[in-house]
């Protein structure tokens, strides 16, 4: 009976008290206690940024702040460590998978890389402030303000090729006037770019331009070459701190199981990539330093690019190198951020036509294509491989005439169907895809 007289009792003094009260089982004060507390509003999961997990805090010493915005606003999400909590994945990894969306309803997936690893990182920063303030830690952009290349830099209204002596990155090595300007004019972390001439950069800019070009060229080359002009490397889409986003490619590795057919398609499409290096528009000759399964990757269509460009050394076939005696050897704190300072560079006039092509025969198309398919077609293939990786001999002609070999072998073997979506269904209708 007390328990209706009381439920009488708060619906006579107060409506919403008689709802919660006979919610919270005709408890007065419980009742009391639920209403004077205030609502607490449902809070949505959220990525936690750090600035260091990003690379924020090392700034300038550091890629740029073009795509930070995106991070920020969850526009670009972490793919496979998405989880109730949102949490990050762990700093430790060099590359991550993602998705990029521009309208919070289509998503695509994307490649959110390191300039180098964090292990890597970190020995950098402490060889920086060791080396030029003597301290165990510091900031890194007062320290390297203070050397004398920054400071010819921040002097200088061009970029010219004594600016990038001795910088330990294959883009450098044999840098010609007219790729200097390219990367200026090209440069996409500044909003106003398109001179040649560096007044649009501020300080900032040109520290981050420098530490990039000496961490590794790669974010540089995709700018530079872009894929909306048929160059083969991934589209850029900006950084933030020391991750730069990228279009997603599958490294080649994962098709060195693939079927005869698609292992045929990729080995093709990877001499055309090395045939495009040698001979463009634009007269630049493309050299690789390093090839490993990870260099090349393919796009979900099929088609095959450029994954890694941070071993691609780059020869201007116009103007060669306009290094002068001596610049090559040249060495300070950018030369060794992440190389070994006495770690010998290959000679600008050592690079032949087939240098590229002797690499990839060595340690990549015997992955995609040994044992693959029936005699004698194999056996072709193993005798023009072990032929190409001894060196195919000296001779102008020698990389060319050998990937027209290998490709009268390989194309016969192509199928024309769904999973080549880059060039499906215009296979079917012409030989030339």
């Amino acid at each position: 009976m007390g328990r209706w007289i009381c439920c009488l009792c708060s619906r006579a003094a107060d409506p919403l008290m008689l709802l919660l009260v006979l919610a919270l089982g005709c408890n007065p004060s419980t009742a009391a206690a639920a209403a004077a507390s205030p609502s607490v509003p449902h809070v949505k999961p959220s990525y936690s940024f750090g600035r260091t997990f990003l690379g924020l805090d090392k700034c300038n010493a550091c890629i740029g702040t073009s795509i930070c915005k995106k991070f920020f606003k969850e526009e670009i999400r972490f793919d496979t460590w998405l989880s109730s909590h949102l949490k990050l994945p762990p700093s430790s990894l060099l590359s991550y998978s993602g998705n990029y969306t521009d309208d919070a309803k289509s998503w695509r997936l994307v490649d959110i890389t390191r300039l180098t690893s964090k292990y890597q990182h970190d020995r950098a920063d402490k060889r920086i402030c060791t080396s030029l303030l003597r301290t165990r830690s510091c900031s890194l952009e007062r320290a390297l303000r203070r050397t004398q290349r920054f400071q010819k830099w921040l002097r200088a209204k061009r970029l010219t090729p004594d600016l990038v002596q001795g910088l330990p990155s294959p883009l450098l090595r044999c840098p010609s006037q007219r790729l200097l300007d390219r990367i200026v004019r090209r440069y996409a972390e500044v909003p106003d770019a398109g001179s040649i001439y560096m007044d649009h950069l501020t300080d900032r800019d040109k520290l981050r331009l420098l530490y990039t070009l000496a961490v590794n060229s790669h974010p540089i080359l995709l700018q530079i070459f872009p894929d909306v002009e048929g160059w083969p490397f991934p589209r850029y889409l900006g950084s933030c701190g020391r991750l730069l986003v990228s279009a997603s490619t599958r490294p080649l590795r994962d098709f060195f199981g693939a079927a005869p057919e698609v292992a045929a398609d990729l080995a093709l499409q990877l001499l055309a990539v090395l045939r495009s290096m040698a001979t463009n528009d634009l007269n630049y000759f493309f050299y690789f330093t390093h090839v490993d399964a990870g260099t090349f990757g393919v796009f979900s269509n099929g088609h095959l690019f450029i994954r890694d460009a941070s071993t691609l050394g780059v020869i201007d076939k116009e103007e060669g190198s306009q290094l002068i005696d001596g610049q090559q050897e040249y060495k300070d704190i950018f030369s060794c951020l992440t190389v070994d300072c006495q770690s010998a560079l290959v000679p600008c006039d050592s690079i032949r036509d087939q240098h590229s092509l002797v690499m990839v025969c060595q340690d990549l198309l015997p992955k995609l294509l040994s044992g693959k398919f029936l005699s004698p077609v194999q056996e072709s293939i193993d005798a023009f491989l072990e032929r190409c990786a001894r060196g195919l001999g000296d001779g102008g002609g020698g990389a060319s005439e050998a990937m027209a070999e290998l490709a009268g072998i390989l194309k016969p073997l192509r199928s024309c169907d769904s999973r080549f979506a880059y060039r499906y269904p215009d296979c079917r209708y012409s030989d030339k895809y």
